[in-house]
């Protein structure tokens, strides 16, 4: 058999075997027509040898300019790009090759946006890999075989570009399968579509690849073809020139730190209720994580409805997650910080007028959201429900009370690296996002006397595992001796970590007042 050699590209031309306009492909030493499959030596030096057709279910088509889409017939030709029928339908003909250069299998396009694989996918390379064989300076790699034509397009199709042949879903795949050839490239860039499924896939891709040589464009459109159909052509060739070296997520050379050392815009800082834990922890700021533990009816949901109270007060922002009531439950006991009343307690809610209960509520209504989360126990449900309090509704401290419920709605499995896992996501979560978190959770009972009798709190005592610790930025824990004849109302606040300025050890004093429902800082007669 006649093996083609690895020479140029060259030009398209009408083949005079099968009679196609355009489907004889000139090579320098060699012709090779992607109709007929006749494959000649240019010199005539070796007999001329016709392929048997595989994939005979392959249909052809003709070869017009793309006119919506902006792309001409040259280009068209260049990439054998068809138009014409399947089973009676107009459709567009993508023609995919293997490593071989032969067309192995086609990718229809039809009117309504809907696809059609035909051949043999198995053996199929990247769309437009057949036309660069022996690698080169700069390849673009696009999301769609439509955006690799207008890429070539605007560059008079004399630069290598070629396209994922099935979507974001699969360029992960495509990109590992032709990681040799791709690496022949001294520049790679990917210009996948500028939406969230294009950038997973950019990151994902260049992943793959050696990291000095791959850059990530940055559109600014959907794709290269909106920009084309707009005329804007010049945008697509400054998204090539302006593309950024990737970095592997968290590398930071030290070239790019001058910002860092010099930009003194502190993260946002919003202050605590209580003196104590300001002096302690310099206030709550966004970007970390914050976790509240104590032992069993310590008083930590009463803690975060005071915090909470407090931000929502002051026109932040809050969403209140507290898994163990509802949210009757959760909006009574914000209700009732402001109110210096026990309202959830039927006797004393009826005692208050409803215009007195009303206006405090106006006061919250527009600072706060709550989670139903009745009937749902997903993880997943709940960290979309949290970044939808972010996104959606302007969010910037999150509550969560507390965590071991949300590991109780996991599926079977291991309790600490459940929490591990779950702790790394709301971690994730937090800075991406840049919001406060408070996360509740709950103590493993210490040797001897338990926490319910005021034992010092520990990180030791975390119950679960390690990362609740070390992924928080602080670690707050509060000590209440629930058996003491007269200290029974004192919760003292001691602070565990503190990543900010690491200043340790109790910052303050909490008096419960049975009468109020509240906590108060400082000494007063019970």
């Amino acid at each position: 058999m006649l093996h083609k050699t690895e020479d140029k590209f060259l030009f398209h031309s009408p083949c005079e075997n099968c009679g196609s306009r355009d489907n004889l492909a000139n090579y320098e030493n060699h012709t090779y027509c992607f109709g007929c499959h006749k494959h000649q030596r240019t010199n005539g030096d070796l007999p001329e040898i016709t392929k048997e057709i595989k994939n005979t279910n392959m249909i052809t088509g003709f070869i017009e300019p793309l006119i919506k889409r902006g792309i001409n017939e040259e280009t068209c030709r260049v990439f054998n790009y068809e138009q014409g029928e399947y089973n009676g339908k107009p459709c567009h003909i993508a023609n995919y090759y293997d490593k071989n250069y032969d067309k192995v299998a086609q990718k229809l396009r039809f009117a309504d946006k809907s696809f059609k694989w035909i051949g043999d996918t198995d053996k199929i390379t990247l769309f437009g890999q057949n036309l660069w064989r022996d690698g080169g300076r700069t390849l673009v790699i696009t999301e769609g075989e439509i955006d690799a034509m207008s890429v070539s397009l605007v560059n008079n199709n004399k630069y290598p570009v070629v396209s994922i042949p099935s979507g974001t879903a699969s360029a992960k795949k495509y990109i590992k399968r032709e990681m040799e050839w791709i690496s022949k490239f001294e520049k790679i860039i990917l210009m996948m579509d500028n939406d969230i499924a294009g950038n997973k896939a950019s990151l994902e891709c260049a992943s793959l690849l050696p990291v000095k040589k791959v850059f990530i464009s940055k559109l600014q459109g959907k794709d290269a073809n909106e920009l084309l159909q707009a005329g804007k052509k010049t945008k697509i060739v400054d998204a090539i020139f302006e593309a950024k070296a990737f970095t592997p997520q968290g590398i930071i050379e030290g070239t790019e730190t001058k910002d860092l050392l010099l930009n003194d815009v502190y993260a946002e800082t919003i202050p605590y209720h209580w003196n104590g834990l300001n002096e302690k922890l310099s206030g709550i700021r966004l970007g970390e994580l914050n976790l509240l533990c104590a032992g069993s009816g310590t008083g930590k949901s009463q803690v975060c409805r005071e915090i909470a109270y407090d931000l929502v007060k002051n026109k932040h922002k809050v969403g209140y997650i507290a898994l163990e009531e509802s949210v009757k439950r959760s909006v009574r006991g914000i209700v009732s910080v402001g109110l210096n009343k026990l309202m959830h307690i039927p006797e004393v809610k009826k005692d208050i007028p409803e215009e007195t209960i009303l206006k405090e509520w106006n006061k919250i209504k527009d600072y706060i959201c709550f989670y139903d989360h009745w009937g749902s126990a997903s993880s997943d449900d709940l960290l979309n429900k949290i970044r939808y309090m972010v996104k959606g509704l302007d969010c910037k401290v999150i509550f969560l009370d507390h965590i071991s419920i949300v590991i109780s709605g996991l599926a079977e499995g291991d309790e600490r690296r459940l929490i591990d896992n779950t702790m790394t996501q709301l971690r994730q979560l937090v800075e991406e996002l840049n919001i406060a978190m408070f996360v509740v959770s709950h103590l493993k009972r210490p040797e001897g006397k338990g926490h319910e009798e005021g034992t010092q709190t520990s990180l030791s005592h975390l119950r679960g595992s390690a990362s609740l610790g070390q992924l928080s930025d602080a670690v707050i824990g509060f000590e209440r001796n629930q058996q003491s004849e007269t200290q029974a109302n004192v919760l003292t606040c001691r602070v565990l970590k503190n990543r900010f300025s690491g200043d340790t050890g109790i910052a303050t004093t909490l008096i419960y007042n049975k009468d109020t429902g509240r906590l108060s800082e400082g000494n007063f007669d019970e």
